[in-house]
């Protein structure tokens, strides 16, 4: 069994998109929008402020207060969308209850949705044309690639069906010519389907939900979950001590798919700035 290292991979990426912004002088701005005081919101956009610091990025951040309207926000990527200056908005999700999440993903330009949430951008992974790839898709792609593993002909399962990570991780997968399965919570004898596969990505958001018994031998398993177990510990979808020993590659939580998501953040935004270009 080896431990797929997340934090490695996701710094070579980084590295790749500063190199690429050093060589051709480019000058790139990522506007990050957060409503309200959510804690984990926070952490989030700390870590994508230091991210762009190191690609060579610069972050304008806007935070606004936990009563700001939708038509504010609306206002405001619309002068986002406006600004030359700006090549890549994203607004932090949970928004608060007063705001349609769906129509302020709807209003970001396509260009410059670099969270691939636009229902443009949605279509485009669907045939396969696609400008930008939802971050954590994206990153779960490259964990998967640098264990060497041809996706091609194997059996893939997905549990989750977001249009954040479990559909277009699906696409993804479906791309590169995985015979691919999607999970959820109406699923019938979920282990039983599980145990077929050959790569198996969990996004459900239950601390210890994918055990022993649920998974292959030899399976590589990508664990996207992010919960707190009963002591408080950040944990993932997968119980790692029992699953591990039965995997040939595993993610673990921290330091897996998590600072992959950021990554593939700042190689969206560099490519957003090529598509302006």
């Amino acid at each position: 069994m080896q431990i797929i290292d997340g934090k490695a991979i996701s710094l070579a990426v980084k590295e790749r998109v500063r190199d690429e912004i050093a060589k051709d002088g480019l000058k790139i701005g990522l506007a990050v929008v957060i409503v309200g005081n959510d804690q984990a919101s926070r952490v989030y956009v700390n870590n994508k402020k230091k991210a762009c610091e190191f690609c060579g990025i610069t972050s304008y951040e806007y935070a606004l207060p936990e009563e700001t309207t939708e038509e504010q926000l609306l206002e405001l990527v619309d002068t986002l969308n406006g600004d030359s200056n700006v090549n890549g908005i994203l607004v932090q999700l949970p928004l608060p209850k007063q705001i349609n999440e769906q129509k302020i993903i709807e209003r970001i330009s396509p260009m410059k949705d670099v969270d691939a949430f636009h229902a443009v951008n949605v279509g485009k992974i669907m045939i396969g044309e696609y400008s930008f790839l939802p971050c954590t898709p994206a990153g779960v792609m490259e964990l998967i690639h640098s264990t060497g593993t041809e996706i091609s002909g194997k059996e893939c399962v997905v549990i989750g069906r977001s249009n954040i990570v479990g559909k277009p991780m699906a696409m993804l997968l479906l791309h590169e010519n995985g015979t691919v399965t999607i999970c959820h919570s109406r699923t019938k004898n979920l282990a039983e389907v599980c145990r077929r596969a050959d790569i198996l990505v969990s996004a459900v958001g239950k601390a210890g939900f994918v055990t022993a018994d649920m998974v292959k031998d030899g399976a590589i398993v990508i664990d996207v979950g992010m919960n707190r177990n009963a002591e408080g510990k950040l944990c993932g979808d997968v119980d790692f001590d029992g699953v591990a020993p039965k995997c040939s590659y595993i993610t673990p939580v921290p330091g897996g798919v998590g600072p992959m998501t950021i990554a593939m953040l700042m190689e969206n935004t560099l490519r957003a700035k090529k598509l302006q270009s």
